[in-house]
């Protein structure tokens, strides 16, 4: 034990290196630990030698000296065992009579030496990199830190090191058993041209329904409920992508202002569902209430997509707490700088899992296999995949992540979604992943915006995004559906608030309105801010009919946002990462307005437009040249003249265009082999703002057309179904688009 004089020392900030307070290392006799395996990691509950139950603990820890498992009961206390064997740098043993339900950590020792990136202090409680579940909450207080974090030469604090003890500020892992088969469960196995992504946050999505009993709002069992469920499939939506759901912690300059980490983009439990949305306890409860929620889903035919946060963790730098894998082997986890005490941060977030290390790797690979397999979801949307794609320095799309995903078994069959970015040099690769992989298009989200907001130079890009960008995706057998369009995303304004604002409004975050981007490319129709001018409302309705219309008639895969549907509106905020309260929540009470219940009706129309035409969700590229004898091409594009687009139209200034898709020549077949046809349609396109006439092709394109869609119109119930002969002018709306079938 430490002097007394000792621990003042430190409590004042006085302490050098070498007079720090020595933690509590007492050990409980008795506590028998049977040699046990190496494989798998984590805490598994089993039968051991001669069927004793007990748990198995096996950890990696490349570089450590010692390892102490820490048991902890109801009342916090605690008591420690040594793991004695070591193989393969994992340290392994079992503990017969340990049940699950059980708390416990790890106390890991090596040499102090920030210097080469060793920070070993085994004061500090860690949580077990594979722990099924997590039981309390991260806070910060200075006890978790490896390092003095008070002392007084802030430029070398992370080198001194602080052996308080942190067990009673940090939460603990729990020993789950699981032994669900899923045999009840049936996935729905949409493909991915069929598919329609919706964004969702499991607390915002449920926090103020008036249909989820008030127990049950704001966790996986009221987004299990049938109040929740019963919107989405009258939406439509084939899948929810539900915002980060591993165990995450909030930063401390969070915490300081009183605020939280909503969005949760800051992992700390891999394997881990979040235990703050789990309403039925937080000591393994957590998973089954998972599970069930994705059951519930998945018998309404919806897909379960993670986003998922495995390019950096909640320990931040070298000035960040010690929780996890900093205390377990900082060198082995972290990618480190030339100067090893400092890290090499390609994600903005203060560090960056080291992806080429194999046991990193295998952390990765492990984690994603069990949401699959054990928790029952079906593909994952990857935060800054790109810094995954990084070899030693640069992305290579050839990298240890990319080729393991592709040879392995279960992966490579569920839905992949890459975020292609990162903040480090070379980080931006949208069209770059190899097959296999779709991605978040964030060129889609540029172009439409520029679009309706009448900003693009030309319509040459326009064109592009509406027909599945081949100039990003059509190599190396990628598909359409590879890119994943959107309009908004949890990052940046709502769709209403991309029609109502212009600028940022971010000062609920208390960063002085600096945080967040100032590129919205938004319009606000002329007033920013909420208004009581019914004129500037009308027209942001029409904008927002504008914006989903186009979305959901683009050749890909759609994604929308939840709440969208229903004119949800953050205030102008494009960053409520830490607003966990109204800000961010949605606001049901909208489906009682008249207007955004038409918003919702239309959407949930053009989705189920959507699902019937696979004119309209090719799988596929067009091939742009005529299938038959009367020139009939599978795409054509038209100007206002009913001519089809020259060389020199595609760069003239233009406020809009006509796009014809034909559904006679759609390549493939269906599941019986017979060829697919559907309709054809004429989608004209107008970001005016005065009328403009449209001369209708004629033969060969059509004999007449028949108005699906008029999004100048406020209520769209029921289909327009005016009729216009071929080759006659028809008048399109200011700032409106028209999809017209062809008979």
């Amino acid at each position: 034990m430490s002097s007394a004089a000792e621990q003042e020392a430190v409590a004042e900030g006085r302490s050098t290196p070498a007079a720090v307070v020595n933690g509590d290392r007492r050990r409980t006799p008795g506590v028998p630990v049977w040699p046990g395996a190496s494989t798998p990691l984590g805490a598994r509950f089993r039968a051991g030698p001669d069927g004793v139950a007990g748990t198995n603990f096996a950890l990696w820890a490349g570089g450590a000296e010692a390892v102490e498992l820490c048991l902890f009961d109801e009342r916090g206390r605690e008591t420690r065992a040594r793991l004695t064997e070591l193989t393969h740098e994992i340290w392994h043993g079992f503990v017969p009579g340990v049940m699950p339900g059980q708390r416990y950590g790890y106390r890991v020792h090596g040499r102090w030496d920030p210097w080469t990136g060793a920070r070993w202090n085994p004061a500090k409680l860690l949580l077990d990199p594979y722990a099924r579940a997590v039981d309390g909450e991260f806070g910060l207080p200075p006890e978790v830190y490896g390092h003095v974090r008070d002392w007084p030469q802030q430029q070398v604090a992370d080198t001194v090191r602080d052996e308080r003890d942190s067990a009673p500020h940090v939460p603990k892992g729990v020993v789950v058993h699981d032994d669900d088969d899923w045999a009840d469960d049936r996935r729905p196995k949409t493909p991915w041209a069929d598919t329609v992504l919706y964004e969702l946050h499991v607390r915002g999505f449920t926090r103020l329904h008036p249909g989820i009993p008030e127990e049950l709002r704001g966790t996986y069992a009221g987004l299990a409920h049938p109040a929740a469920i019963e919107h989405l499939v009258k939406l439509g939506v084939t899948a929810v992508e539900l915002l980060p759901v591993h165990q995450f912690a909030h930063e401390d300059h969070l915490l300081r202002r009183g605020l939280r980490n909503y969005w949760g983009y800051n992992s700390i439990g891999y394997f881990a569902p979040h235990a703050g949305y789990a309403s039925s306890g937080t000591t393994g409860q957590q998973v089954g209430e998972f599970k069930r929620m994705v059951r519930a889903l998945h018998a309404a035919g919806i897909e379960v997509v993670l986003d998922v946060v495995y390019n950096h963790t909640a320990e931040a730098g070298e000035l960040g707490p010690t929780l996890s894998l900093k205390g377990i082997d900082n060198r082995g986890y972290y990618r480190l700088q030339p100067d090893a005490r400092r890290y090499a941060d390609y994600t903005g977030c203060g560090n960056t899992l080291h992806v080429v290390q194999p046991h990193v790797l295998r952390l990765i690979t492990d984690s994603l296999r069990y949401w699959v397999t054990e928790m029952g979801v079906d593909g994952f949307r990857f935060d800054l995949a790109a810094a995954l794609a990084r070899s030693m320095h640069d992305v290579d799309m050839l990298s240890p992540f990319l080729a393991v995903i592709a040879q392995d078994p279960v992966l490579r069959r569920v839905k992949l979604i890459a975020e292609p970015w990162d903040v480090g040099s070379g980080g931006y690769q949208v069209g770059a992943f190899p097959p296999l992989w779709t991605e978040w298009n964030d060129r889609y989200r540029n172009t439409v915006r520029d679009f309706w907001r009448h900003a693009l130079p030309d319509v040459r890009e326009m064109g592009y995004r509406l027909s599945g960008s081949s100039d990003l995706y059509a190599w190396g057998g990628r598909r359409p559906y590879a890119s994943v369009n959107f309009v908004t995303a949890h990052d940046g304004f709502t769709l209403r608030d991309l029609v109502s604002y212009e600028r940022k409004h971010n000062e609920a975050n208390g960063e002085g309105n600096r945080d967040g981007t100032d590129d919205n490319r938004a319009w606000n129709c002329g007033t920013e801010g909420e208004t009581d001018d019914e004129r500037i409302h009308a027209l942001r309705r029409r904008q927002l009919r504008n914006l989903l219309t186009t979305l959901l008639l683009s050749t890909g895969v759609p994604m929308l946002v939840a709440g969208d549907e229903l004119g949800r509106t953050q205030r102008g905020n494009n960053n409520a990462y830490c607003q966990d309260n109204e800000i961010s929540w949605i606001d049901w009470s909208l489906l009682e307005d008249p207007g955004w219940k038409a918003l919702f009706d239309l959407t949930s129309r053009l989705i189920a437009l959507r699902h019937r035409h696979p004119v309209l969700r090719r799988r596929a590229f067009f091939s742009g040249r005529p299938h038959s004898a009367d020139g009939l091409r599978d795409l054509a594009w038209f100007t206002a003249r009913g001519t089809e687009m020259t060389e020199d139209d595609w760069y003239a200034p233009a406020a809009g265009l006509g796009m014809y898709l034909s559904g006679r020549d759609i390549p493939g077949r269906d599941d019986r082999g017979a060829t697919v046809v559907d309709d054809s349609f004429l989608a004209v396109l107008h970001a005016g703002e005065r009328p403009a006439s449209f001369a209708l092709p004629g033969p060969p394109w059509a004999e007449e057309y028949e108005l699906v869609v008029d999004t100048s119109r406020e209520d769209q119930a029921g289909e327009p179904g005016v009729t216009h002969p071929a080759g006659t002018a028809i008048t399109v709306p200011a700032r409106s688009v028209l999809l017209l079938r062809v008979r």
